[in-house]
């Protein structure tokens, strides 16, 4: 059975479930979750997405980034998909903030998300799942910013948008 999505309006509040490919195709709101994690060093995980992802395959972005399955609190999504993705747990997860946003993506699709980002901090070795992550590496904050810059092409729609507010939050 193919996986849902939780369909919300702009206050979050839930109005039914939708196949997740169809709420891309569409262009539904939908809930999201989206985890950042940086090392003792202070430097963020990134992982790059697998080729084979059904949209925004090769490009670099944040930890975990995924949704929450109907019944599931936004807390223990973020949790789940994180080892799901990368095989680790965060010594604690923070809720940062949330945010919505539409972007027209890859093959014909649309991303509609409010979007619930948490921060975590672990020095555990990354275990990616293949299916999900081809890649991974930590960079520090200056080197993110600098390869945004030089090419920003390489980084999904959804970390360009918060990266500058997700830094705020972790190092206020």
């Amino acid at each position: 059975m193919e996986e849902q999505v939780i369909l919300i309006d702009e206050n979050d509040v839930q109005i039914g479930l939708c196949g997740k490919l169809l709420a891309h195709e569409s262009g539904q709101l939908h809930r999201a979750i989206s985890v950042f994690i940086f090392n003792q060093k202070n430097e963020m995980l990134l992982q790059r997405r697998a080729q084979t992802k059904y949209h925004s395959g090769g490009l670099w972005t944040n930890a975990c980034c995924s949704h929450p399955r109907p019944g599931e609190s936004i807390e223990k999504a973020a949790q789940r998909r994180l080892k799901e993705e990368m095989g680790i747990e965060a010594d604690s997860l923070f809720y940062a903030f949330h945010f919505i946003y539409k972007a027209k993506l890859d093959k014909g699709l649309t991303e509609h998300e409010l979007d619930h980002v948490f921060i975590g901090k672990t020095d555990e070795q990354p275990k990616p799942d293949p299916a999900e992550v081809c890649e991974y590496k930590y960079l520090s904050v200056e080197e993110i910013k600098e390869d945004l810059k030089q090419h920003p092409e390489k980084y999904t729609y959804w970390f360009k948008r918060i990266f500058e507010k997700v830094i705020s939050a972790y190092f206020q």
